[in-house]
C-alpha cells in the first residue's frame, strides 16, 4: 500500500504578514458580526414593540366598535382571511395577541399575498376578532439597516486590513532587515550591521523589534573585536616564533650526524610548516590578500603539483579548460587536498581534470562529519592525531579568495572527495583567426606545453 502523502501549505503562508492578515480579518468579521447581530436585534426589537403597540391600540379600537354594533374600521374582521392560525388559536382561547406575518390578499399582488403586515387578534363570541397594519415600511427599515451593516462592516474590515498589513509590513521589513544582517555575519562579513534608527538614542522609547536589532548589532560587535583579538594573537604568536625557529633550526644544522640530530631537524621543520600555516591563515582571516590573476591551462598546473608533492598520484585529465586565476593559490590548495589524501585517506589517490573541475580522490574511510556538516576546523582532525586540521582549512581559504567553490563529500563506494570548481576563462574576440592562441604563441602569463610559465608582469 502507498503511503499517504502529507499536504504541504505554500512557503509564504508561513510569513508573519500573511498570518497577521488572516487573524486581523477574522477578528474584524467576528467583530463586524457581532456589532451588527447587536444591531440588528435591538433596533427589529424596537421596531418590532413599536408596531405591536400601535396594533393593539388600533384592536381597542375595533373591539369597542364590536361591542357597540358599529361597523367596524378598515382593515378589521371577524376571521378575516388570511389570519395566522396561530393568531386565530390564541384568539379563540380568549387571550389577545399579534404577530408578523403576510397581510390579507390584495387585488393585483401576483402572489395572492399582501405585504408584511402586524396582526393583532382578541376573542369575539368564541371567534377571533383581528386588525392588521402595514408593516412593510418597518420591514424595508430593517432591511436597508442590515445592508447597512453588511456594507459598513467591509468597509470597515477593509480599512483595519490595509492599516493592519501596513503597520505589520513595517514590522516585518525591519525582521528580514535583521535576518539579512545576521546571515552577512554567518557568512563572515562581521562589518554587517543593521543600524536600526531606533537604536541611535538609548533615551528614546525602543519596540522590540529595535531591541532585537540593538542586540543583533552588539553581538557582531562583539564578535568582531574577539576574533581581530584572537586574529592578532595568533599572527603575532607566529612571527614572533619564526625568530627563534630560524635560530634553533641553524643550531639543528650545527649537531653531530645521528638519529637525536635527525629527530631535532624533524621536529624543527614541522613547527616551521606550523608556524607558516598559522600565518597564512591569519592573512586569509584578515581579508588583505591580493590575487594576481592571469590565463593558465589546467592540465599542466595539476601535474606539477602532482610531481612537486612526490607523491603517487593518479592524475586524469579530460578535456582540461583554461582557467583564470591566481597560479601559486591554486597549486597550494590542490598541494594541501593531495597531501591530505595520503595523509588521512587510502590508496590510490586519483587527482581528476573535467573542464574547470578539479577532483582528488582517495579510497580510505572518507571525511569526519563535523567536516562534511560545517566544513574543516583548525586543530581539529580525526586523522588519528596526525597534522592539524590546518591544511584543509587553508586550501578553503585559498579558494575562497581566488573566487573558486571547494566542495568535501563521500562518495557512495567509499572514500573522500574534495571538488573544486575554478572560474573558466571566456576569451572575448572579433572572430579573426589570427587571434588564436595555438596559431600565434601562448598568450602572456599562460602555460607553456613543456609545463613551464611564460613571464607574467602580475605572476607571482
Amino acid at each position: 500500500m502507498s503511503r499517504r502523502r502529507r499536504f504541504r501549505s505554500p512557503s509564504w503562508t508561513a510569513s508573519l504578514t500573511w498570518k497577521s492578515a488572516v487573524f486581523l480579518t477574522a477578528m474584524c468579521c467576528t467583530l463586524a458580526a457581532l456589532l451588527g447581530v447587536l444591531v440588528h436585534t435591538a433596533v427589529t426589537r424596537q421596531t418590532v414593540d413599536h408596531a405591536r403597540e400601535k396594533a393593539l391600540a388600533r384592536l381597542e379600537v375595533v373591539t369597542d366598535a364590536y361591542e357597540a354594533g358599529e361597523p367596524l374600521p378598515r382593515g378589521s374582521g371577524i376571521d378575516p382571511p388570511g389570519l395566522p392560525a396561530s393568531l386565530r388559536a390564541l384568539a379563540a382561547g380568549g387571550e389577545r395577541g399579534t404577530v408578523v406575518a403576510d397581510g390579507p390578499h390584495r387585488p393585483g399582488d401576483p402572489d395572492g399575498q399582501g405585504g408584511p403586515a402586524m396582526w393583532a387578534a382578541g376573542p369575539a363570541d368564541g371567534r377571533a376578532l383581528a386588525t392588521w397594519t402595514d408593516y412593510s415600511h418597518s420591514a424595508r427599515t430593517i432591511g436597508g439597516l442590515d445592508r447597512a451593516i453588511i456594507g459598513s462592516s467591509l468597509l470597515a474590515i477593509a480599512a483595519t486590513l490595509l492599516v493592519g498589513l501596513f503597520a505589520v509590513g513595517r514590522v516585518t521589513r525591519r525582521l528580514h532587515q535583521s535576518a539579512r544582517v545576521a546571515r552577512r555575519i554567518s557568512a563572515g562579513d562581521l562589518d554587517a550591521r543593521v543600524n536600526d534608527p531606533r537604536t541611535a538614542r538609548p533615551v528614546r522609547a525602543q519596540d522590540e523589534v529595535a531591541i532585537v536589532a540593538g542586540a543583533l548589532d552588539t553581538m557582531a560587535s562583539t564578535l568582531q573585536r574577539k576574533l581581530q583579538t584572537e586574529q592578532r594573537f595568533t599572527a603575532d604568536v607566529a612571527h614572533e616564533l619564526r625568530t627563534p625557529l630560524t635560530g634553533l633550526s641553524a643550531a639543528a644544522e650545527l649537531l653531530p650526524p645521528g638519529r637525536p640530530a635527525e629527530l631535532v631537524r624533524d621536529r624543527v621543520k614541522a613547527m616551521r610548516a606550523l608556524t607558516e600555516d598559522l600565518l597564512e591563515i591569519s592573512r586569509l582571516d584578515a581579508r588583505t590578500e591580493q590575487v594576481d590573476l592571469a590565463v593558465h591551462d589546467l592540465a599542466p598546473v595539476v601535474e606539477r603539483v602532482v610531481r612537486a608533492s612526490g607523491t603517487d598520484t593518479e592524475v586524469r585529465v579530460n578535456g582540461a579548460a583554461r582557467v583564470e586565476t591566481d597560479r601559486r593559490r591554486l597549486e597550494r590548495v590542490l598541494g594541501n587536498l593531495v597531501a591530505n589524501a595520503h595523509r588521512h585517506g587510502g590508496p590510490p589517490v586519483v587527482l581528476s581534470v573535467d573542464g574547470a573541475v578539479v577532483s582528488v580522490r582517495d579510497h580510505g574511510p572518507g571525511f569526519p562529519a563535523y567536516l562534511l556538516d560545517g566544513g574543516p576546523q583548525r586543530f581539529r582532525t580525526d586523522g588519528a592525531g596526525k597534522g592539524h586540521g590546518l591544511g584543509l582549512t587553508i586550501a578553503l581559504g585559498q579558494a575562497q579568495v581566488i573566487g573558486a567553490r571547494l566542495d568535501f563529500t563521500d562518495p557512495p563506494d567509499g572514500g573522500a572527495l574534495a571538488r573544486l570548481t575554478l572560474p573558466e576563462y571566456v576569451r572575448f574576440d572579433d572572430g579573426d583567426s589570427g587571434g588564436n592562441p595555438g596559431q600565434d604563441g601562448a598568450p602572456e602569463g599562460t602555460d607553456t606545453p613543456d609545463g613551464s610559465t611564460e613571464d607574467h608582469p602580475h605572476a607571482s
